[in-house]
């Protein structure tokens, strides 16, 4: 017995079955668009980590959490890292080398700073054709290089949220993020209005 297909299952069937690749060329526009935003969340993370006291680095909510300094540290370092990997071709999950670890929480900020610029530049000079290049991440994704971008900017602002919730019983206060805080209200931008004759 023949079964009918009507036009719709039919186009809903040929609709999954199709998988258009990232083209080289639209792979640029997203890899300029991600870093455009990897810039920004840059800067909020920055002022997140500059809120941490150095006197209570220390800190740690839970017997079971990481400090300040090490969720701070591990932000940091992760993201360098995983840029890094991107352009390099090689993801992986090790500990970053810490010969260079900065001492204080300022130098941690240039440090990101500076790093997160080299790695940066290092993902612009990729040609079309490595940012559609599938990378491995440890045996669970096989991701187009530029995709890891997406991925691993989810990882930065999950930790940097969780250090958000440290400032206040360290003693500080938590930065304006992506609006107001109680410790940073949104100041809404100077309208100016001009007569017309």
């Amino acid at each position: 017995m023949e079964v009918s297909t009507t036009w719709e299952e039919k186009r809903i069937a040929v609709s999954i079955n199709v998988k258009p690749g990232l083209s080289p060329e639209f792979a640029v526009v997203v890899r300029e668009t991600l870093l455009y935003w990897a810039s920004r969340e840059l800067e909020t993370t920055k002022k997140v980590i500059s809120a941490i006291p150095d006197v209570k680095a220390d800190y740690r909510p839970d017997p079971h959490a990481r400090t300040a300094w090490e969720l701070a540290w591990h932000l940091a370092s992760m993201d360098i890292h995983f840029l890094d990997g991107i352009a390099d071709f090689k993801l992986d999950v090790d500990v970053p080398d810490e010969k260079n670890k900065p001492k204080t929480v300022a130098e941690l900020v240039d440090w990101y700073d500076k790093n997160f610029k080299r790695a940066t530049d290092k993902i612009r000079a990729l040609t079309p054709e490595q940012l559609v290049t599938p990378i491995d991440f440890l045996g669970a994704f096989k991701l187009p290089a530029v995709a890891y971008l997406a991925f691993f900017n989810n990882h930065r602002v999950h930790h940097r949220g969780q250090l958000t919730t440290y400032l206040r019983p360290m003693g500080s206060k938590c930065p304006s993020i992506y609006g107001g805080s109680f410790d940073e209200p949104w100041q809404a931008a100077a309208v100016t209005t001009t007569s017309r004759s």
